[in-house]
């Protein structure tokens, strides 16, 4: 009997830890630390490997890091082990959709849509498929449906429009195209693909209109600035045109077209050495871009650098030796060095050719030349001088929880994260400023830690050696508490496990060590601190998840005013109060705990980034600009980014 008493303990024991286990890695999963995320579920399927759970969620991490292929793989062994879960197909179809297998996707949507009728992404993402299929006609009667049982679903309409688009009926793709901005004109894919239209159409100043205000609602779509530039040339906004080639490559530094397209752009307006600049990038992506190199040797000529310039003119001309402006221009080039026999070897090729041909002469380039067109796979060297553009299409944004290339996000208009006492030094890349708190100091001075503590801002994700390292620390410290016999060592080691549960985002084992802490000895600072942290950010997952946790909430709170009761200089701890404050919605007390943890610490750009925030989403742009540049001042350099954006 009592042998079966102590099996069912074991086993519930066992149980709980596993449940623990997989609470932490989902906490490491929205907390985006998904290298940590992928251990813990490692766990659990060595353990439960007949557990859906881990395998789904461990596919949703591979996803995020873009292991497509692995993510499919385990969203496999998922639904076989839980075929009932739609989640679970959306993710396996949102994989296959990165892997460009549209078939299969398809198959998912339609079983996941036959457990969850009403997730309308499920038919949107369907829909999308059967049009990369070139299943226009099943995938119109797909968004029929959509539209009839999400009226005020926006992207229902604009993808009809686009399915007309792809059957050449522009009409028919405006008039849904109207219907969709009329639902939701805040939509830059939308008036993006209106834009498309008013482009094949040679509207230009629509097109111009258009692409203004999808880049107001897309700041960061490179293909936005590239259209834009090509309407603007058509309008003779060439100064507006080099503006937005310059700003799509301040975002995508590698864009072939903006490259190119600005390299004739910067040739027509005789920026010559920039031009080849533009041209030698290119060039060295695609080496065998004659048109590039053709119009790098222009440039080389007029630069003075003949030798060059007949390298690259006989690189054209070998493989198209009828070219004969080419050889005009090469022969030019032999002439002006003194070359005679090879000038006059070009000339007759030509006389031959085209007798009625003046040699020598170097046509300038009429605005209607400059505005030709070509497509980017297009290979005519006659075409040397046309814009290039590119028939592929704007990449959907399918409507799925896992669709984000999220470790890839811009600077977004977040506040900085909660300080908070870790295993390793404040890093956020401002060299000349190290956090330091009086209270962790004395804590590291005990002959009983056998750990450091540092205070950082936020719980940066761990590489591999350091992640083995935090739970390495774990088990040594468990070790060393069954073996500790005083109420102070134990205290101790309680508070750098508690510490180590942090970095490894166990959130709900940190707090339960911490719990013992501070029922030991209520003096202790550090420890309501890091507990008030701890519950915040399982709090912010937990609402996350539909949880409600104001009550959670309030006991973070509590735990802050209970540190500064107790270390009422602690410019840290204001700051991360400050920040319940505001996720709370108390603005006037966040800015306020901000501007005494600035008075405390004036070198913490933290305080003044995220006050900052505060100020401009209140209206007053002049104070979050000044906030915003002494946080750039300090060394915050995401300050500048987010200002840009503000303007």
């Amino acid at each position: 009997m009592l042998a079966a008493c102590l099996l069912c303990v074991s086993t519930a024991r066992a149980q709980f830890n596993i449940d623990r286990m997989l609470v932490s890695g989902e906490v490491a999963l929205h907390y985006e630390d998904y290298v940590l995320s992928i251990q813990y579920f490692n766990q659990i399927i060595a353990l439960r490997p007949h557990m859906y759970q881990p395998w789904h969620l461990r596919g949703a991490a591979k996803f995020y890091l873009e292991d497509f292929a692995g993510a499919e793989e385990d969203a496999t062994q998922a639904i076989s082990l839980n075929p009932y879960v739609d989640a679970i197909y959306d993710l396996r179809a949102i994989a296959r959709i990165r892997q460009d297998k549209y078939d299969e996707a398809i198959a998912d949507y339609t079983k996941a849509i036959s457990l969850n009728p009403a997730q309308e992404n499920y038919w949107y993402n369907r829909a999308i498929c059967e049009m990369h299929l070139k299943n226009y006609d099943t995938a119109l009667l797909q968004t029929d449906t959509i539209i009839r049982r999400w009226s005020k679903f926006a992207n229902g309409y604009a993808l009809k429009a686009e399915l007309y688009l792809n059957k050449n009926d522009t009409v028919e793709a405006m008039n849904w195209l109207k219907k969709s901005i009329d639902i939701d004109p805040y939509d830059g894919t939308t008036w993006m693909t209106r834009a498309t239209i008013n482009l094949a159409r040679s509207e230009w100043a629509e097109a111009d209109s258009c692409l203004t205000r999808a880049i107001h609602l897309r700041p960061k779509h490179v293909p936005s600035y590239i259209s834009r530039a090509l309407a603007r040339i058509n309008t003779n906004n060439l100064r507006g045109a080099m503006s937005d080639y310059d700003t799509a490559l301040d975002l995508d530094p590698n864009n072939f077209l903006a490259h190119y397209n600005r390299g004739l752009l910067r040739m027509q307006l005789g920026a010559d050495n920039d031009a080849i600049e533009d041209f030698d990038y290119v060039i060295e992506m695609e080496p065998e871009n004659v048109l590039a190199i053709f119009n790098r040797g222009i440039l080389r000529e007029k630069t003075g650098d003949l030798h060059g310039a007949i390298r690259d003119y006989t690189k054209v001309i070998n493989q198209f030796p009828n070219f004969w402006t080419g050889l005009s221009y090469r022969a030019g080039c032999y002439r002006k060095l003194g070359y005679t026999a090879q000038a006059e070897k070009d000339e007759f090729v030509i006389y031959k050719a085209q007798m009625d041909k003046h040699l020598g002469i170097q046509p300038r380039w009429s605005a209607a030349k400059v505005r030709e067109m070509r497509q980017r796979g297009e290979i005519d060297p006659d075409k040397y001088s046309s814009i290039v553009v590119d028939d592929t299409s704007d990449e959907h944004e399918y409507q799925s929880e896992y669709r984000g290339h999220v470790q890839n996000r811009s600077v977004s208009l977040d506040n900085r994260p909660l300080f908070l006492i870790s295993l390793y030094p404040y890093n956020n890349g401002m060299k000349t400023y190290q956090a330091f708190d009086r209270d962790v100091e004395k804590f590291n001075a005990k002959t009983d830690v056998r750990q450091k503590l540092y205070v950082a801002c936020g719980n940066q994700g761990l590489g591999t050696v350091a992640m083995t390292t935090a739970f390495a620390l774990v088990d040594t410290l468990t070790a060393a508490l069954y073996a500790a016999k005083t109420d102070v060592e134990t205290r101790e080691l309680l508070m750098q496990r508690a510490v180590a549960y942090t970095m490894v985002q166990n959130y709900t084992d940190a707090i339960a060590d911490l719990d013992q802490v501070v029922a030991s000895d209520s003096t202790m600072s550090i420890a309501w601190w890091q507990r008030a942290v701890c519950q915040t950010m399982l709090n912010n997952f937990n609402i996350a998840q539909g949880i409600d946790a104001r009550l959670k909430s309030s006991m973070a709170m509590e735990d802050f005013n209970r540190v500064l009761t107790l270390a009422p200089n602690n410019a840290y701890v204001y700051y991360d109060r400050a920040s319940l404050h505001a996720e709370q919605g108390n603005i006037r007390d966040a800015i306020e705990d901000y501007t005494t943890a600035i008075r405390l610490e004036p070198h913490l750009a933290e305080a003044y980034y995220n006050r900052g925030l505060l100020y401009y989403s209140q209206g007053d742009n002049a104070s979050a600009t000044r906030d915003l540049g002494k946080a750039g001042e300090l060394g915050l350099y995401d300050a500048y980014s987010v200002m840009k954006r503000m303007k």
